[in-house]
């Protein structure tokens, strides 16, 4: 990736590149790459990174009355001369450099994941009793903020308690990420629900930009988000879910133990993938991922 691009690079993190754009911004390049059991994939997945960056622009645009972001603009011409490679269209973010919270902050809505796993061992999410009888992917009674830590690549965020979170950033910060982190679920899951799609659960990720906590990285995508189609929700059961999900049940099926090398995908798994994250981002925001700029491109081309 960075010999597209003619800028100090800063990071490069399972799925983005990031480089210094001077004058306290960022620029942001959101790879096809795939990521599973906190291993990367050798096979990138079409249009994976351009779905991702057309997302996040779409609810950063959506929830500019709520709450700011750090995006400044997803069009390359706005981009310094050093980031703009036309293989990089439609998967690049200039950005606000933003002092990121410590925390990840994650909003559920249903019973999934990890939590589903803790409840079932004890009755509890995060260490909160929750009512007896759930089931796997029941509607909780109400979204509930639930913070982890934020981990180094290739390694685990630990679920923490709210006080935990405290600790962390302070009582103000704590409070303020809480109440953006339901509010902008809230708002996002009532939008995808009049489209026929369930956010089971989502991650945001806050920072601090000239003293006001925004919203940054990636906001509702399949990558940060549990996305289900609402006719096949069934208590008692994991929907399908426009994400990696075919190279989960992929990968499941081997006798892998989730270490580097990762298996080679094979190409109807890849397809498949590329399908889901495609028909996420056409059914959310009711556009074409055909008109999103770049969107026959792959990375490098």
């Amino acid at each position: 990736m960075a010999r597209l691009i003619d800028l100090p690079h800063l990071h490069s993190g399972k799925v983005r590149d990031i480089y210094d754009a001077g004058d306290k911004r960022l620029v942001l390049v959101t790879s096809d790459r795939m990521s599973a059991f906190y291993v990367v994939m050798a096979e990138p997945i079409p249009g994976k990174g351009r779905v991702l960056t057309a997302m996040s622009a779409f609810w950063f645009d959506h929830f500019a009355s709520e709450v700011g972001s750090h995006l400044i603009s997803t069009d390359l011409d706005d981009l310094p001369p050093g980031a703009q490679d036309p293989s990089l269209e439609g998967r690049v973010m200039l950005c606000r450099k933003a002092e990121m919270l410590p925390i990840e902050c994650i909003v559920r809505g249903y019973l999934t994941g990890s939590a589903w796993k803790e409840y079932q061992r004890e009755g509890t999410m995060h260490g909160t009793r929750l009512p007896a009888g759930l089931v796997e992917s029941s509607k909780l009674p109400d979204p509930v903020f639930t913070p982890s830590t934020k981990a180094d690549d290739g390694e685990h965020d630990l679920n923490i308690s709210f006080e935990d979170a405290v600790a962390k950033v302070g009582r103000e910060q704590a409070e303020r990420a809480r109440d953006i982190s339901l509010d902008l679920y809230a708002k996002g899951a009532a939008w995808a629900a009049e489209r026929g799609v369930i956010i089971a659960d989502t991650k945001f990720e806050l920072g601090v930009v000239d003293g006001e906590l925004i919203v940054a990285d990636e906001v509702l995508t399949p990558d940060s988000s549990r996305f289900w189609p609402a006719e096949r929700w069934q208590p008692g059961s994991t929907p399908p879910s426009f994400d990696k999900q075919p190279v989960r049940d992929y990968l499941d099926r081997l006798d892998w133990d989730k270490t580097p090398p990762p298996p080679t995908l094979p190409a109807e798994v890849i397809d498949a993938t590329s399908k889901r994250y495609i028909e996420g981002y056409e059914r959310i925001t009711g556009r074409r991922f055909a008109d999103w700029p770049g969107a026959g491109l792959r990375d490098g081309e």
